[in-house]
């Protein structure tokens, strides 16, 4: 990889950001120019093939460097500028989701920066009970003063008592750390990490879906992760360790045919619906270790290639139904249900998944964002893409409408006025 200079070292200094999204089939980097109020503007996309990563955890650090640093060089030599900083996200480790509430004393005066700092310090305090977590986001999800719920901005209010809804998301250490090392050796920094269903959403939903309740189901290649939003706000989040890899190798499994084959297969003859012609449609399945000979391909039904692809996708949606049923959001995220993710691209998803969720089901992708190809422009690259919009957003660890103090309180002045209005 090219040498990296300091004329990068932040989107403040040259307007650029970086989103690195590290899946298990797939690597994909976007450089984007920020314009203001215009949006961000896409100058660098780079898309590799992933190694080292199973079910989204790292499990070879020195062949998923290889593959970062391929990705990340291809996007920087398409923008023509080198970057220092990524935004990235997490699709492994055991994810933790929890809601807890809070409240403080404000004695009566006018609410401010300092208080919305001081009311979201639990989260340090909530690092010492997170035993081998790592604390990921702190997303607050609704404040309350004096009692009353729903206050979106308490900034220039009044009141005796500021209680917040917190939000926090956090993963097993192992899992962070191995994915901070590995970006590490490829000389980048790690400006954010964003949990990949928290991403996908902010590039796929609407206002309305947000507010009223939704949830993100994004079917990568090695996990199918789940974000449920409400209020619009992201209230729970999750990841199941299967996915499109698993549907691949059943078929490879099923009909003894190399997984390149097997994979081509459930892309261009896989369906999660059969259809009457089925029997009548026969599809060429290479024999392992026969590929080379046209003649020692075998032939089977198409019916029995969805025989064989159904069941998994089946028990993929039963999953998250449980996960959803264990979880008690089942009810709150609504009967709306948005699909990204290379493997919700198979023909007949959406309706399986309507069938077992019992959910209003509709196929997502990310929003148009000026100067992404079409190509990576796909539900394959919602996550990515939602790390731009997270990274736009200048990491609030919130959806929109939701508040991050911009101004943390320092020195001594402060201090002794924020203990002269809590105390007089």
């Amino acid at each position: 990889m090219k040498k990296r200079t300091n004329l990068a070292q932040g989107k403040a200094r040259n307007g650029l950001i970086a989103a690195l999204d590290v899946g298990s089939t797939k690597n994909c980097c976007l450089i984007a120019r920020t314009n203001g109020v215009a949006g961000p503007e896409v100058v660098g996309i780079g898309h590799q093939v992933s190694r080292g990563v199973r079910c989204g955890t790292i499990v070879d650090i020195d062949a998923a460097e290889v593959a970062i640093r391929a990705t990340v060089e291809a996007a920087e030599q398409m923008a023509g500028e080198n970057i220092r900083q990524v935004i990235v996200n997490i699709s492994g480790g055991n994810p933790s989701s929890r809601l807890i509430s809070y409240e403080v004393s404000i004695a009566g005066h006018e609410i401010g920066d300092a208080d919305l700092w001081r009311i979201l310090d639990p989260a340090a305090l909530a690092r010492e009970q997170l035993d081998d977590h790592e604390l990921t986001h702190t997303i607050p999800v609704g404040y309350s003063i004096d009692g009353s719920r729903g206050v979106r901005d308490p900034r220039g209010m009044y009141g005796e008592r500021l209680g917040v809804n917190l939000h926090m998301i956090s993963v097993a250490n192992g899992a962070a750390r191995n994915l901070a090392a590995t970006v590490g050796r490829c000389h980048l920094d790690i400006e954010s990490k964003v949990i990949s269903p928290y991403a996908s959403a902010l590039a796929c939903l609407s206002d309305d879906e947000a507010q009223l309740g939704v949830t993100v189901i994004d079917m990568g290649g090695g996990t199918t992760s789940i974000a449920v939003f409400f209020d619009g706000e992201v209230v729970h989040a999750g990841i199941i360790p299967i996915g499109g890899v698993h549907v691949t190798n059943d078929v490879a499994r099923g009909l003894s045919t190399p997984l390149v084959h097997a994979e081509r297969m459930k892309t261009l003859y896989g369906s999660a619906i059969p259809s009457p012609s089925d029997d009548r449609e026969i599809v060429k399945v290479p024999q392992m270790g026969e590929e080379e000979a046209p003649e020692g391909a075998s032939q089977v039904p198409r019916s029995m290639l969805i025989g064989i692809v159904r069941p998994r996708l089946e028990e993929t949606f039963e999953m998250v139904r449980a996960h959803l049923e264990a979880t008690g959001f089942d009810k709150v995220a609504g009967r709306r249900v948005v699909l990204v993710g290379g493997a919700s691209q198979l023909p007949g998803v959406p309706e399986l998944a309507g069938m077992i969720l019992d959910k209003q089901v509709r196929a997502g992708k990310p929003r148009a964002i000026a100067g992404l190809a079409e190509a990576v422009s796909g539900p394959a690259f919602a996550t990515c893409a939602g790390l731009l919009a997270y990274a736009v957003r200048n990491p609030a660890e919130a959806p929109v409408g939701a508040y991050r103090p911009t101004e943390e309180p320092r020195g001594g002045l402060d201090r002794l006025g924020q203990w002269i209005r809590e105390n007089f």
